[in-house]
């Protein structure tokens, strides 16, 4: 698995990150661009336009990337890097993850609550346990996740997790297989590191 919750396929094309040199695929990198006016933007979503530059989705990193001026060092040109880029960067993350499981919970692939998340785990109807981290850990243990290598997610609060389902707040959620999911893994991987919550998205029991 890499560090950015992927696991590591030796065809995916693989960027190297210029705060600490180290080469991994873009699933555990965020990719900046420079914009119109000379300034580094984040592009997590990975499709604006211009030359990428990517830094390790870890706060520490990105903050050494603004510090010691590396953007421009990459860039090979004089470009600002404001100094709550890597705030900038989580919370588009929070964003996105949060309406990556709503499009899921749009599209029937999602479904939130203690009852209907345990049905789902029961049936094998899921793919992934979504829990809130702030959520009573007694309650939490009570449902377990599917088998296998990142199916529990835990790198948001109760807050943000309902935000997802039209609620104030979601303690317990559960996510059906495809491509939603796939991108919610991913995301999550990447907020949970910019969080300092390494336990953010992991395993079940197998």
């Amino acid at each position: 698995m890499t560090r950015g919750g992927r696991t590591k396929d030796q065809d995916e094309p693989e960027r190297r990150c210029i705060a600490t040199g180290e080469s991994q695929p873009r699933g555990g990198l965020i990719r900046f661009v420079v914009g119109p006016d000379a300034s580094v933007v984040p592009d997590v979503s990975g499709k604006l336009p211009g030359r990428g530059m990517y830094v390790a989705a870890d706060r520490a990193a990105i903050d050494q990337a603004v510090k010691r001026r590396l953007f421009s060092r990459a860039a090979k040109a004089q470009v600002t890097a404001p100094d709550d880029l890597a705030d900038q960067v989580h919370d588009l993350l929070t964003r996105r993850v949060i309406d990556s499981l709503s499009l899921a919970r749009k599209a029937g692939q999602a479904v939130a609550g203690y009852e209907k998340t345990r049905d789902w785990l029961r049936n094998e109807d899921a793919r992934i346990l979504v829990q809130a981290f702030d959520g009573s850990e007694r309650g939490k243990t009570k449902l377990r996740p599917p088998d296998g290598a990142q199916t529990h997610i835990t790198c948001l609060d109760a807050g943000e997790l309902g935000l997802a389902f039209g609620r104030e707040h979601v303690i317990h959620a559960a996510l059906a297989a495809g491509g939603l999911c796939t991108r919610v893994v991913e995301e999550a991987a990447k907020l949970a590191r910019m969080r300092g919550r390494d336990g953010g998205v992991s395993a079940g029991e197998d």
